[in-house]
């Protein structure tokens, strides 16, 4: 189904419907106890959270026009981001988020940027009755080549008017996948098939920081995925870079991120080993090896869906620095990393801290990191990143 479908379906189910019987995505407006105007909202009957606050202050009309605004003001929150892509070759950038949810005002979606291609990530469908609008409005901003549609596994497909994953709104869907630039480095993205929107961009600075450190390192990169670890510890003079991934497909593309930049002097001179295993298999069999490394990575995925299971991950991140010290050389440098959201900044530093004591290797923390520019987070349950860089004495 095209837009001027969606724009047809939409007029034929009417403006926004009153109480509990409304559809995703009708309007919503919220007054406030004087029964004055506080905000406007989506209507998500699904969903925990009913209303999805879309603007607040005073009363507004949305539009095309309004979409518009938004979006240039969320890429206005990225331009230092482009100005310094564009000053410093080094720093060349083109693949990165455009817009972060909630936290630029469009709750239960995400933007991002591949070189000429943009991929628009719905987590619900409240925005369906608007892509008629806002598909044009995204045109109107960045004038992407494709904007490819995803979708999260809980959307429910019956409210997508025949829209599937991966179909493009803009342009062709990509066959193959979408090279694009990050800090200088060239990086593959499946857009159409790749987890999320086909990398992690989030880790982006964290990446460039960690080519900081690796001349003449031997670095364990643990939950590699796609090799944006990897890669820039090449960058930055590893001698050897060991990837350790539970998935081949993700270690394949790893590879090729590898072979991307192969014009690289440092990355050439490389050597990559992808190692296919689960990650606590593979460092305790490290450990019983008596491997060591310059420069140890632990980047895990998010370990708690809900905050029953907070004590669980913590544990887990416990497991991990207590296995992860043990492959650092005396000297060397550990960096390890949460996307729990759940898990705050304090229970995640002090967990690593404590568990690395407990095992005889205290941490010296020189470096701690949060959400990158393109990463905004404007309220306090949105804060998931955090990473620590620290030697190991």
């Amino acid at each position: 189904m095209g837009l001027r479908d969606l724009d047809r379906e939409r007029e034929e189910q009417g403006g926004a419907q009153s109480g509990a019987t409304g559809k995703p995505g009708d309007l919503a407006v919220v007054f406030d106890a004087d029964r004055s105007f506080a905000a406007i909202g989506l209507l998500d009957p699904a969903s925990p959270i009913r209303i999805k606050i879309i603007h607040e202050g005073k009363p507004a009309t949305i539009d095309r026009a309004f979409w518009v605004a938004h979006i240039t003001a969320a890429l206005a929150r990225r331009q230092p981001l482009i100005d310094q892509s564009l000053a410093d070759p080094e720093r060349a950038t083109t693949g990165y988020r455009c817009i972060n949810g909630e936290n630029d005002g469009f709750p239960s979606l995400v933007l991002d940027r591949y070189d000429r291609t943009l991929v628009l990530k719905l987590y619900s469908t409240i925005w369906v009755p608007h892509l008629a609008d806002l598909v044009p409005a995204i045109a109107e901003v960045f004038r992407p080549d494709t904007l490819v549609l995803r979708l999260a596994r809980n959307i429910d497909h019956d409210g997508l008017f025949g829209l599937e994953e991966g179909d493009a709104l803009i342009g062709v869907s990509p066959a193959d996948p979408v090279l694009f630039q990050e800090n200088g480095l060239t990086f593959e993205a499946d857009v159409v098939r790749g987890q999320k929107t086909g990398h992690f961009l989030d880790q982006r600075d964290n990446r460039w920081f960690v080519r900081r450190i690796t001349e003449g390192c031997r670095v364990l990169d643990m939950y590699a995925s796609t090799g944006g670890f990897s890669v820039n510890a090449a960058a930055g003079g590893a001698h050897e870079v060991v990837a350790v991934d539970l998935s081949e497909p993700t270690l394949a593309v790893a590879s090729r991120n590898m072979q991307h930049n192969a014009h690289v002097p440092a990355v050439a001179a490389c050597t990559f080993r992808p190692m296919k295993a689960d990650a606590l298999e593979a460092m305790n069999r490290l450990i019983r090896s008596g491997d060591k490394f310059d420069v140890v990575i632990i980047d895990p995925p998010s370990f708690t869906p809900r905050q029953a299971s907070v004590q669980r991950a913590l544990t887990a991140y416990a497991l991990l620095t207590t296995k992860g010290v043990k492959l650092v050389r005396p000297g060397g440098v550990l960096v390890q990393a949460s996307c729990s959201s759940r898990v705050t900044a304090d229970e995640f530093h002090t967990t690593i801290s404590h568990a690395a004591a407990q095992a005889g290797r205290p941490l010296e923390e020189f470096r701690r990191t949060r959400h990158p520019i393109d990463h905004p987070v404007d309220f306090p349950q949105g804060h998931y990143l955090k990473a620590v860089f620290a030697h190991v004495p």
